[in-house]
């Protein structure tokens, strides 16, 4: 009896937790192709870390492991006086519900828990720290006018864990879902490969929040990904499509590593407006779909709820 009201309880904790997902601009796309395609309401999980060993010990009454994944096509990112249209992007992780204290464990995937599409600067190396007052950099700025050295992408990674998850935040709108630690890699053939905003050490340091409520559905499936809708089914998957979601009160701090002794990292810093303080910055991300995938009844199949969960995953490996 006991087992039936943790299978009970953990299941609907799950259907809460589906809430609390939200989306970010991300690492480079290299990790997403090396990602495995899974077969049906598998499908957005592809790099949910079933195999990491805190997924694994979750035993499915006190600890249930879970799979979060949410994607946005398009949205915006402001640092300073600049702005970035974004691409493709795409947050995974894997979550261990402690049952009693209604809390959650973030694990992310190894590489990081976001994969974005390389947004390209409007004006390239050009707007970005040209004109300038600094010499060197005049005469920089002088030989990529009209060059196709002149194109720069910026491409935000992780750079810790994401913590601080909230259940409830995500039911609401404003309130902070997570604690996302990334950097801004900037690209360009001038540029050392160092060149970065934000580091591990001080990074630029997201909370994001619905802007907007989320449509509310769910489905069930077979272990192998296969829709199956009878209550018995061995999966639940949560579905939460167009939400907004974003943040404006995160600051952001100079770049580094850009080369020349440090001159190209004043002249960015100079031209960007970069420090800049919270109230300066805005991240959105549009029209989100998020799901969480968990087991039905992970309490009545203890203690195996995360090996399950892990053969289950690989089972829907195409």
């Amino acid at each position: 009896m006991k087992a039936v009201r943790n299978g009970v309880k953990a299941s609907l904790l799950c259907a809460l937790t589906a809430f609390t997902a939200f989306v970010s601009m991300g690492m480079s796309t290299a990790n997403a192709a090396s990602a495995p395609e899974l077969n049906g309401s598998w499908g957005p999980f592809t790099r949910c870390p079933v195999d990491d060993p805190r997924m694994l010990a979750a035993d499915g009454e006190d600890f249930v492991a879970q799979c979060v994944s949410s994607a946005s096509a398009s949205g915006s990112i402001k640092l300073g006086n600049s702005e970035v249209t974004a691409g493709d992007s795409n947050l995974q992780f894997g979550l261990v519900q402690n049952t009693a204290a209604g809390t959650f464990e973030v694990i992310p995937p190894r590489g990081g828990a976001l994969v974005a599409d390389p947004a390209t600067v409007p004006g390239g190396l050009l707007g970005l720290m040209c004109p300038s007052d600094i010499p060197v950099i005049s005469t920089l700025c002088d030989s990529i006018t009209n060059s196709d050295l002149n194109r720069i992408t910026a491409t935000m990674e992780s750079v810790g864990s994401p913590s601080d998850f909230d259940l409830l935040a995500g039911a609401t709108t404003g309130k902070p879902i997570v604690t996302l630690p990334v950097r801004i890699h900037l690209e360009n053939p001038l540029l050392a490969d160092s060149c970065y905003i934000g580091s591990a050490s001080k990074p630029v340091v997201l909370h994001p929040a619905n802007l907007t409520q989320p449509s509310f559905g769910g489905s069930r499936f077979d272990s192998d990904g296969t829709p199956n809708p009878a209550p018995d089914a061995a999966m639940t998957r949560i579905e939460l499509p167009g939400a907004d979601q974003g943040d404006s009160a995160f600051s952001v701090p100079g770049a580094t590593g850009c080369g020349l002794l440090g001159l190209i990292d004043l002249a960015v810093n100079l031209k960007t407006g970069l420090p800049s303080a919270s109230g300066n910055n805005d991240l959105v991300l549009n029209d989100a779909s998020t799901y969480l995938a968990a087991l039905t009844a992970p309490g009545l199949i203890t203690p195996d709820n995360g090996k399950l969960l892990s053969q289950y995953w690989h089972s829907a490996v195409r």
